[in-house]
């Protein structure tokens, strides 16, 4: 069903404004899908220049959206002519998925699984967002939202701060109204730390519910794409879309049964009589300021009519790092090589060779930090360890969530998404203070970051966080806080924070 128009709303027919509305724009003959992306084009000539949030357009998209102008019918899909930008992980025909490295432009490749759902339901790919190089899994001394091709990402609300990763691209885009959708990738909190950083909504599917078919990899245990976007309805339309069982992933086996119309569940008054649980432990190391953030989420969660727990505890949560990287390394070196054997055209053909490559061409790719994970990987032997740490990381973060939802009866638990975002740093790297994604990253569960408010007009996300195949109920319970909580400052492109909180306060 449509929903109400958000309080952050851009002006009519505007790359900002919901899709929802662009699309009855366009039903009602006030827009043109040639207009909006010839805007989009614009906008991105514009501010790419000091985001760098997209990495290539479309040479295709204006000839895309005059084609969908002709096709319209009254029957015309929720995406029809709506311009959505793809992270540069995925193939698109003619766009070949680089990873943001200049090792995989000579790959050949035609549309992942995704990229046809999206052309099917009548979307305008508009071309790739950027992101951080081979998805952050590079060097533990990385920048989010750099790659060698893309350049640094900056953070639409405050330029000298970090866009978070890896879907830095796209979080970026969408809050700087480059493009109404885009599509990241996650495989621990690369489309919820971007989405919470970026003040925009992120929603990683359960593994499964999206195919990975034409994504270069990090792991088919917790790799998956998934939508971002303004508003929760947005992303739930965008999710209505990506949701399909594709023979070429196997994982997608149960998404027949799954996939439905997301944008039905968009309740305004879904958290009455909702049972929450609050996860405070993680957040408390970004100090006073940013818990006050959690604090009123909470707060709309109950005037709402929520019961809420507040807290409780994830039994185990804190002990999953160590077991995930470590079975990480080695599904890294298994899935990428089998991905690259695979790859037509000009490319390394393994990960040794990426090394290689990577060593041939430092002076471009290893300018910033290095690739001690890609050698940490190479190491591995996929040798009956790997699998004992997948065994143990998967059991954990399932008992760490399954415990207190059933224990307490619980429809979802919130948290924090991340800390605000910290200042772009190519020398010591990224500043992660805390983020929550692990558990429903590791056991493959869903999770939606929606926009919660704001610390020095930097943005911090609320997550909702659920068992595997609870999309309807968390996308209704985000949509509800979306609609309940006060209204946000908008990015506005200024040099600093200092900029940004002035922003903010002058939009309150």
């Amino acid at each position: 069903m449509p929903a109400p128009a958000s309080p952050q709303d851009g002006a009519p027919g505007e790359p900002d404004q919901p899709a929802a509305a662009l699309q009855q724009a366009m039903a009602d003959g006030t827009l043109t899908s040639a207009a909006l992306t010839a805007r989009c084009l614009d906008r991105i000539a514009e501010l790419n220049p000091r985001l760098r949030a997209v990495i290539s357009v479309n040479p295709d998209a204006a000839a895309e959206a005059a084609h969908r102008d002709q096709q319209r019918t009254a029957e015309s899909g929720p995406l029809h002519g709506i311009p959505v930008l793809i992270k540069d992980n995925i193939a698109v025909a003619g766009l070949p998925a680089t990873a943001g490295s200049p090792a995989l432009l000579g790959a050949e490749t035609g549309d992942a699984f995704l990229v046809s759902r999206l052309r099917q339901a009548g979307a305008v790919i508009l071309g790739k967002a950027n992101l951080s190089e081979w998805a952050n899994f590079r060097s533990p001394q990385s920048s989010s939202g750099w790659s060698a091709l893309g350049g640094q990402t900056a953070n639409p609300h405050a330029l000298d701060r970090n866009p978070s990763g890896s879907s830095s691209g796209s979080g970026a885009a969408v809050a700087a109204g480059l493009a109404p959708l885009a599509v990241g990738t996650e495989t621990d909190g690369s489309i919820v730390c971007p989405a919470s950083a970026c003040g925009v909504v992120g929603i990683k599917p359960t593994i499964g519910l999206v195919s990975r078919h034409g994504i270069v990899p990090i792991s088919a245990e917790q790799d998956t794409a998934g939508p971002m976007a303004r508003t929760v309805a947005d992303a739930a339309a965008l999710l209505t879309v990506l949701a399909a069982a594709d023979g070429a992933d196997p994982a997608t086996a149960q998404a027949t049964g799954h996939g439905t119309d997301y944008t039905a569940f968009l309740d305004p008054g879904a958290l009455a009589g909702a049972r929450l649980g609050v996860w405070r432990d993680v957040c408390r190391a970004a100090g006073q300021a940013t818990q006050a953030v959690l604090d009123a989420a909470v707060a709309v969660l109950q005037a709402q009519g929520a019961t809420v727990l507040d807290p409780v505890e994830l039994p185990g949560a804190a002990g999953l790092e160590e077991p995930e990287s470590a079975a990480l390394l080695h599904e890294f070196k298994r899935d990428l090589n089998h991905y690259l054997r695979g790859l037509p055209g000009r490319r390394p053909r393994s990960l040794a060779e990426l090394i290689d490559y990577n060593v041939q061409n430092a002076r471009t790719v290893l300018v910033h930090f290095g690739q001690e994970l890609f050698e940490q990987a190479e190491a591995t032997s996929g040798d009956p360890a790997a699998l004992a740490a997948r065994a143990e990381a998967g059991t954990r973060a399932r008992a760490a969530l399954n415990g207190p939802l059933s224990e307490h009866r619980l429809d979802a638990i919130v948290t924090l998404s991340a800390n605000p975002a910290w200042l772009t740093d190519h020398v010591l790297g990224d500043h992660d203070v805390f983020h929550t994604s692990g558990p429903s990253a590791v056991a493959g569960y869903p999770a939606v970051s929606v926009p919660a408010g704001q610390v020095h007009g930097l943005p911090v996300g609320l997550s909702f966080l659920g068992p595997a195949w609870s999309e309807p109920r968390l996308i209704a319970l985000a949509h509800a806080f979306e609609h309940a909580r006060p209204a946000l400052g908008r990015p506005n492109l200024t040099a600093d924070v200092q900029g940004a909180g002035g922003a903010a306060r002058a939009q309150r």
